[in-house]
């Protein structure tokens, strides 16, 4: 599959923030952040660096991210969720298959990233504190259900939970067979998200088979308890 990043560019947002002075500081801040995180880590020193770049006082910045750095987990990881769905909409999704649907929207998002891959890596890094563990998984699972709910997910039982945590795992291990990939146009990268998206849905394919046995299993045990309890 060709490369996507003509079709959703990091510049193109559907809006998941609202327009504030805050968010538009924050915007400034993520603007000139992805360099700064590169060399200095995702960390105070790159955020102030960023922060006097972007030309902005300190109540500026302190208005647009009152958490500092750690604010800016939300925002790069929004940034990249707003480009990737902007470049789903240039997809006919409906006359894709399922499995289609998902390796376009996890390349999308990885792609949309691609020129800030040290500062992606950097964030991967300072989200991996345990104490940064919930964040880690909140931003994750995040993505994960905004790319469910692009594809048209309606569920409500468990299915919607489980394909949210199963995605989250495609995209985190995703992300880091990225990080450490040096092929062309990260062709190593795309081949291990088809491996992976092959085995969720030879997962799937077992699990319905399994189905029909445990129903089966559940009329008989209730034959023998009639049986034994009349």
């Amino acid at each position: 599959m060709p490369p996507l990043s003509t079709i959703g560019g990091i510049g193109r947002s559907v809006s998941l923030m609202p327009e504030t002075p805050s968010a538009r500081f924050r915007a400034r801040i993520l603007d000139a952040f992805p360099p700064h995180a590169a060399r200095l880590g995702w960390t105070d020193a790159a955020f102030n660096a960023a922060v006097a770049e972007a030309g902005l006082s300190e109540g500026e910045a302190a208005l647009a991210c009152p958490k500092g750095v750690a604010d800016l987990f939300d925002a790069f990881a929004a940034r990249a969720d707003e480009a990737m769905l902007a470049g789903l909409e240039d997809l006919d999704l409906p006359n894709m298959r399922i499995r289609d649907k998902v390796r376009a929207a996890v390349q999308l998002r990885l792609e949309a990233q691609a020129g800030y891959k040290e500062a992606a890596r950097a964030m991967t890094r300072a989200l991996a504190r345990p104490d940064r563990a919930p964040e880690a998984a909140r931003l994750v699972w995040r993505t994960a259900d905004h790319i469910w709910k692009a594809l048209g997910d309606t569920s409500t039982d468990e299915n919607f939970y489980t394909k949210r945590a199963t995605l989250s795992g495609v995209l985190a291990s995703t992300y880091a067979r990225w990080f450490s990939d040096q092929s062309a146009d990260h062709e190593a990268t795309w081949a291990f998200l088809d491996a992976r998206i092959e085995n969720v849905m030879q997962f799937e394919k077992f699990k319905a088979k399994l189905k029909p046995i445990g129903e089966r299993m559940q009329d008989a045990v209730g034959i023998a308890a009639r049986f034994r309890y009349r």
